[in-house]
């Protein structure tokens, strides 16, 4: 493919810097290190770029994927690491994924539900984190339970527990740690939604689409993919398959 390189730094380079959106709310994706340090695979995909494009990382942070998306058209990022929604293309244009998370529900060991079908129901409350790639998906999907925003999605977990909700939608592996961290607690098995997470960046940015597009291709491919989410503990994620350009 033929992409005009200059234009692509033009664009995603216009302080100098790759400043990459980091979200710490979703744990698969990124997370703090022993001192602080930024890692997990969006980190290390966000390293790959920079030294690509040969320049240097700013890690700009966020504790909720809906923030950064809201952040999309202050100018404050060039690339983000979020999950593929119609909702948000009209801020940001999206790769094809690198990684498929899967979104469940955790519940009270004593709850009636056993299947993730079974949660819409009327009086059926469920928690979710504001923004969140499951707060749309659910938003669009449910037909009878009520959805109960927090700010956060680790805060829909405190949600979930300090209100006695029914349920609190997320990522499945942050609830399966809240599920080892609080006696009575257990997560279903199966999914209401595979979260297709890619590289995003804002969506005035078209010259560089094409180019990152075809870098999140070549980081699958050359295995960077496996090996961060592998060294950042989060190796029962999985790598999405190849797309084809």
């Amino acid at each position: 493919m033929n992409t005009d390189l200059n234009r692509v730094r033009d664009e995603l380079l216009s302080t100098g810097k790759l400043r990459a959106a980091i979200n710490y709310g979703n744990p698969v994706l990124a997370q703090r290190g022993p001192e602080g340090e930024p890692q997990g695979v969006s980190v290390a995909l966000a390293k790959a770029l920079a030294s690509r494009l040969d320049v240097e990382l700013e890690v700009v942070p966020f504790d909720a994927a809906g923030r950064v998306v809201d952040a999309a058209g202050q100018g404050v990022w060039d690339v983000g690491f979020l999950a593929i929604d119609p909702m948000r293309a009209d801020q940001v244009s999206f790769t094809a994924p690198y990684v498929l998370i899967e979104g469940t529900y955790l519940l009270r060991d004593d709850s009636p539900h056993t299947k993730i079908e079974q949660l819409d129901a009327v009086g059926t409350r469920i928690a979710v984190g504001k923004g969140a790639a499951y707060d749309l998906f659910l938003s669009r999907s449910l037909q009878h339970a009520q959805i109960v925003r927090a700010s956060t999605s680790a805060g829909a977990i405190d949600l979930f527990l300090e209100q006695a909700l029914d349920a609190a939608a997320g990522v499945r592996q942050p609830l399966e740690a809240a599920a080892r961290q609080h006696a009575g607690l257990r997560v279903l098995p199966g999914y209401f939604t595979a979260i297709r997470q890619a590289v995003a960046t804002p969506a005035k940015n078209v010259a560089a689409l094409p180019f990152l597009k075809a870098f999140i291709e070549e980081m699958k491919a050359c295995g960077l993919v496996a090996q961060a989410l592998q060294d950042s503990g989060q190796g029962d994620a999985t790598v999405a398959p190849a797309e084809h350009l």
